[in-house]
């Protein structure tokens, strides 16, 4: 094998990783591993800091790269074990879990709980199980409704086209589907961007909604300055390997979509989002991969609005914050939203 033609992908898809080895003919290796704890070593940390800037982007690199981030994958299961992503049975509850046929695929989707309904929206490339520690506590006081987005997860759609304006439509069609007139929302990073775009495209469909890691546009005012730079590069560099090879397999498209969408897009005007008319929480990690001004600028221009920046957090609030999320995010949904003017800002 000549290792100078040789080259791999290391890929997201939902709460999986994928090291794809490939020579210049045809995949010949595929090592899957389970999305990493959060917890313990140096080498598990920085793995996990380049899976958030490359979720789910694709990387080129040489067989002696991809060798090394297997050996950092095998090191953190030997010491930790599968992580709650592997293990949570979010996303593959076969007692709950249905298809849904949405504008032209299946969209796969789980309820829990009774009460009130509540939508939520995972980011670029995840899935339902990204919000296992969501899904029990909201279950108890509402109907929660939770999907696979269009591409990702269980959710097929190989067809070449994907935006942000699509998959927010899908989200209206199911909600249409479930005879849910209106719900509360928890939008996610990309999530958060689709959450916005229900509120523009179908504000009676909102009740309140809550967003975390959002952006209007993709440039480095809204995006951190690296984050943003490399993702740009690996976006070119995914598309010129995808030509290399010669049997590109649908989902290898799918990632290269999903890296091109979260590259490239959205494109949310202001007048729109000042149009926005239901109650919103705008979240944002201190830290987080959306610039902290670019998070404030969304909460100023929504007529009736929070604000709530994380200390010490970047874009996983769900995840490290998870009780002061679903505690802050909960008392949102359950009292009235006040504006507080005049006087009242003494207090």
């Amino acid at each position: 094998m000549n290792l100078n033609n040789v080259f791999g992908f290391i890929a997201k898809s939902g709460a999986k990783v994928y090291i794809i080895i490939y020579n210049s003919n045809t995949i010949f290796q595929i090592y899957d591993y389970g999305i990493l704890s959060l917890k313990n070593t140096a080498l598990n940390i920085k793995m996990l800091f380049l899976l958030t800037l490359l979720s789910p982007r694709i990387m080129k690199v040489k067989i002696t790269l991809v060798l090394l981030f297997t050996l950092i994958a095998w090191r953190s299961f030997a010491q930790e074990g599968k992580s709650p992503f592997d293990t949570t049975k979010y996303g593959k509850n076969t007692a709950v879990g249905k298809y849904a046929e949405i504008r032209g695929f299946k969209m796969y989707y789980e309820t829990y709980g009774k009460g009130e309904p509540l939508l939520i929206i995972h980011g670029n490339g995840g899935s339902i199980n990204n919000f296992l520690y969501q899904i029990p506590y909201f279950a108890k006081n509402y109907q929660v409704i939770i999907a696979d987005s269009r591409s990702q997860g269980k959710s097929v759609d190989h067809t070449d086209s994907l935006s942000y304006e699509m998959m927010t439509d899908d989200l209206n069609a199911l909600l249409d589907k479930l005879n849910l007139k209106q719900c509360n929302v928890i939008g996610w990073s990309d999530g958060g961007i689709e959450g916005l775009m229900l509120a523009m495209r179908h504000p009676e469909k909102v009740k309140k909604l809550a967003v975390t890691g959002a952006n209007l546009w993709p440039d480095t005012s809204a995006v951190d300055p690296f984050v943003y730079n490399y993702a740009l590069k690996m976006n070119l560099k995914g598309q010129d390997t995808i030509k290399k090879i010669k049997n590109v397999t649908p989902e290898m498209k799918d990632q290269l979509k999903l890296l091109h969408l979260l590259t490239y897009a959205p494109h949310i005007k202001i007048a729109d989002v000042k149009k926005i008319s239901c109650p919103t929480l705008v979240i944002g990690g201190d830290h987080d991969v959306i610039v902290t001004k670019h998070t404030m600028l969304i909460a100023d221009l929504i007529p009736n609005s929070y604000l709530w920046i994380l200390p010490n957090s970047g874009h996983s609030t769900p995840i490290y914050y998870k009780d002061m999320f679903n505690q802050v995010v909960g008392d949102f949904f359950a009292k009235p939203y006040r504006k507080i003017e005049g006087y009242g800002r003494f207090n």
